[in-house]
């Protein structure tokens, strides 16, 4: 591989929560709170990437050109095999935009009203490019997520949603959990 991701050596030596083996990192990927962040074997993350908190991601997990993911004092998972397509926004974490209150980071936490949950993206999910996630939500296994949707709430296992909000389109086929077990076959030999 290039010398555009980090070494393993170079990754070690960066103060991760975890950092497993096989993992790519763009040199031009941005990572606040390292050692808030676990990332497993063969995962990898492209360039122009933001990764600020608590952040945990599992085994072959692909995280896309130009991602934002912004936990604050809550968690983002992606769990194994889960794909966030480029451009796509995470929120853990947000200012109350009522005017109730001041925004953003440069005001007094006293004067703000920051609220959040928790985004927990299960396995084999696929999220498409553009797509925004907004705090407290679950995408369910094994879902799939159109390109420019607004995920606003938990999603159910094996869907596929689309939309400004997201809704529920079809059933997803699971013929992929096949394709993990030749995989993992594969690995093991």
């Amino acid at each position: 591989m290039s010398n555009s991701f980090y070494s393993e050596k170079e990754l070690q030596q960066m103060n991760f929560k975890y950092i497993g083996k096989n993992v790519l990192v763009s040199r031009k990927a941005s990572i606040y709170g390292i050692e808030n962040i676990s990332i497993d074997d063969n995962s990898r993350i492209d360039d122009f990437c933001i990764l600020s908190g608590n952040i945990t991601i599992g085994k072959n997990v692909h995280i896309a050109a130009a991602c934002l993911f912004f936990s604050g004092d809550y968690n983002i998972v992606l769990e194994d095999y889960s794909g966030v397509s480029s451009q796509t926004t995470i929120y853990a974490t947000s200012d109350d935009y009522s005017g109730d209150y001041l925004t953003n980071p440069t005001v007094p936490d006293n004067l703000r009203n920051v609220t959040g949950g928790d985004v927990i993206i299960k396995r084999h999910v696929v999220v498409g490019s553009g797509t925004t996630i907004l705090p407290n939500v679950t995408i369910g296994v094994g879902c799939s997520v159109g390109a420019k949707s607004l995920i606003t709430k938990d999603l159910d296992d094996w869907g596929i949603y689309f939309g400004i909000p997201a809704k529920f389109y079809k059933k997803r086929s699971k013929l992929l959990l096949d394709k993990e077990k030749e995989l993992n076959k594969d690995v093991k030999q």
